[in-house]
């Protein structure tokens, strides 16, 4: 019957399998939600009561107190919350806390609940530890976070949102979220049955997470990086993120009238070599003028007309002044749109910007900075450096800069253990000169430049698994000649070349790679029929360890510096890490106290058979430091 053939929108069935295989997009495109929510949480059964007097809860704080621990989930304000605590080996004891039912001092409560003697599980607790410094409250007590113990089991998931996770180990439903929201406490609209319901839910979801994750860790040997790293480095980055990071308001706007300026000047010249005006940002357009009008060197037409990306102009922008213009304009309003246009608009009340420290979206455990993302402003060009000039330390405070250098190829020589690489790094001489001199077979000091650049080049390159063709495209030369660098490399690094065979054989074998410090990273692309996507896998299998175990140093680096500024007394306070940098604001007095913190505590994390080196500078601005 082709009636029975048509296709059809998928019914409420589907929600729970899009939700397992995360296809958010078709879940908001056909607006499912779950068919049943779980009335009956793994492991819970609880009596819940809502707490209104500060008689009852001195008592429940005294309870929470004598607990191995509670679990505690809200409302992102906080003026909505639940606690668990186990009062049995089958019952447990749900406590809801609104703001606009608890007849006691409010802040009172909250201070004793998040002191550090009643000890805490939650979820995401760098966003509640942000919620709590916000409002000048403790944030302190919490001994786990199932989201971050999540990732750490599965760096690949994509996402740690508390419902997805429970379909991941439950295949069940929690309510939606959207009850959670604050205005569903809100004391005008009455009590509201669905979002308290909701909130016990969600923090009887947290608890039974915990009970399953907190095993996994340990099965997966991670649990001193997750007690000892990743747990501690949350109060560290709600401390960076609650500081915010001063921002010359003025200059900023200075520097973006000059950057329209300059991008008004440059699309007048574009507008003048073409003899018409158009839309320079339309592919199309662009494409048409450049290719066809002018009759520009070009590459094959697609379906979609001339392909003008980056990789082509930049191929003829020494030749064509059009060309270069072009690229020259994307980059000003760039600059314009995403940093100066997009800063203003996040600048608070003080003058400080305040990004938020993303831990759980790299596979290899590196931070990421969003809402701005303050990691990726330019740093190689001198507009780059003149955005870094904006932002400065507070009156009378300097700013101190300390980078790692060249980490990934010190880790390289030592996950590696190749003598001639160690060698270098432990004689103090420039690894890229003497890769160059390694490669091209001539002295030390008669290394040119140019062949310094192309060592470089191929010393980054390894560490990303780069192939012969992707290294002649990065440094312009045949690719026979680009092999011929890279079997010359090979040649005489002997023992990377045996790491990079032996690691992928190790990954397939077991499936997974881990970093120094344990992280683990799954490799299911290392099975796959795909050959491209078992290159990648491949790719990942030789950078993960030496990337990742990077990314476990400057955050163990950070909490290192944390502790140690606090236990010295200082007024310092970090700021920003970008990759292997990290940025402290402290009074001026304090500079050269605290760069030799830096110095000292990054250098000393740990203890390879290649030193770690810390350069540090201090200035007024990001860019002075840098």
């Amino acid at each position: 019957d082709p009636a029975e053939n048509r296709v059809q929108e998928p019914t409420p069935a589907a929600y729970p399998l899009f939700l397992k295989l995360e296809f958010q997009k078709l879940i908001d495109k056909y607006q499912l939600s779950p068919a049943c929510v779980a009335e009956e949480l793994p492991t819970y059964t609880a009596e819940a009561e809502i707490l209104e007097t500060a008689e009852r809860a001195e008592a429940c704080l005294a309870l929470w107190r004598e607990a191995a621990y509670v679990t505690v989930y809200g409302t992102p304000d906080l003026a909505a919350l639940a606690v668990e605590c186990e009062t049995g080996a089958d019952s447990s004891l749900m406590v809801e806390i609104y703001v606009n039912r608890y007849a006691g001092d409010w802040r009172a409560l909250l201070s004793a609940l998040f002191a550090p003697d009643i000890r805490k599980v939650g979820h995401s607790v760098k966003d509640m530890m942000r919620a709590l410094l916000a409002q000048g409250l403790p944030a302190d007590g919490f001994i786990f976070d199932t989201a971050l113990a999540a990732y750490l089991v599965d760096a690949t998931a994509g996402s740690y949102d508390l419902q997805r996770l429970f379909v991941t180990y439950y295949n069940e439903q929690l309510p939606q979220p959207d009850h959670l929201t604050a205005d569903a406490f809100n004391p005008l609209a009455g009590e509201n049955i669905a979002a308290q319901t909701a909130l016990i839910s969600y923090t009887a979801a947290v608890s039974a997470l915990h009970g399953t994750l907190a095993p996994k860790l340990r099965e997966l040997e991670m649990e001193e990086l997750y007690y000892t790293v990743e747990l501690p480095l949350c109060r560290v980055l709600a401390d960076m993120e609650t500081a915010g990071f001063l921002v010359d308001r003025d200059a900023l706007a200075d520097f973006g009238a000059a950057l329209q300026k300059t991008t008004d000047r440059v699309e007048q010249a574009i507008y003048d070599a073409a003899g018409e005006t158009f839309n320079i940002n339309s592919p199309k357009q662009l494409g048409y003028i450049l290719f066809e009008k002018l009759q520009l060197p070009h590459g094959k037409k697609t379906k979609t007309g001339w392909s003008t990306n980056a990789d082509v102009l930049e191929k003829l922008r020494h030749a064509y002044p059009i060309v270069d213009d072009v690229l020259c304009f994307r980059q000003y309003t760039k600059l314009k749109s995403t940093y100066v246009d997009g800063l203003m608009k996040v600048i608070d009340m003080d003058g400080r910007i305040r990004t938020s420290f993303q831990m759980t979206v790299t596979a290899t455990g590196r931070l990421s900075s969003t809402e701005p993302n303050l990691q990726n402003i330019p740093t190689r060009t001198e507009l780059g450096s003149q955005l870094r000039r904006m932002f400065t330390a507070a009156e009378g405070c300097v700013l101190v800069d300390a980078d790692y250098s060249q980490i990934e190829l010190r880790l390289l020589a030592h996950i590696a253990d190749d003598e001639t690489m160690i060698a270098a790094f432990r004689s103090g001489e420039d690894i890229h000169a003497v890769t160059a001199s390694q490669v091209f077979g001539v002295p030390l000091d008669e290394v040119t430049p140019l062949q310094r650049s192309h060592a470089k080049a191929v010393n980054f390159g390894i560490v990303y698994g780069i192939s012969a063709f992707s290294l002649a495209q990065d440094i312009g030369v045949f690719q026979s000649e680009a092999k011929a660098y890279m079997d010359s490399y090979f040649a005489k690094y002997h023992g990377v070349r045996d790491y990079m065979k032996r690691i992928v054989e190790q990954a397939k074998a077991d499936g997974y790679v881990t970093t120094l410090f344990g992280r683990r990273r799954d490799l299911p692309e290392l099975r796959s029929s795909n050959f491209n996507l078992r290159s990648f896998g491949e790719r990942v299998a030789l950078n993960m360890p030496i990337q990742g175990t990077a990314a476990d140093i400057i955050k163990a680096a950070m909490v290192r510096v944390d502790a140690r500024m606090r236990a010295e007394g200082l007024e310092a306070k970090l700021l920003l890490q970008v990759h292997d940098e990290l940025i402290v604001e402290c009074p001026a007095a304090e500079a050269e106290t605290v760069r030799a913190i830096l110095i000292e505590e990054m250098e000393h994390v740990v203890d390879y058979r290649v030193p770690l080196l810390v350069d540090a500078k201090i200035g007024a601005s990001w860019a002075e430091a840098h």
